[in-house]
């Protein structure tokens, strides 16, 4: 019998895709501190520019949602030398 039999189906996840991931997650991490912020500076006053700004509404979860497609592209992600 051999000792190096591989499961087929399975994940195998390699330094590359450990890569991947790690760039995902600072994408999302980035995404998520672009969401952050606009402290008001008067509480009674409510300025729509600061809360409904591009930033928030248009570019952080652009930037969240390409994160979350690397994290895909990370797990499906085959290598090269794979057995099938």
């Amino acid at each position: 019998m051999e000792n190096n039999t591989q499961q087929k189906g399975g994940l195998n996840f390699t330094k590359q895709n450990i890569r991947w991931m790690i760039i995902g997650v600072i994408v999302i991490a980035l995404g998520m501190f672009l969401l952050s912020g606009g402290e008001n500076t008067n509480p009674n006053v409510f300025d729509t520019n600061l809360v409904y700004s591009t930033r928030r509404i248009t570019i952080a979860p652009i930037v969240i949602l390409l994160g979350f497609g690397i994290e895909v592209f990370a797990i499906l992600k085959r290598s090269k030398n794979a057995s099938e």
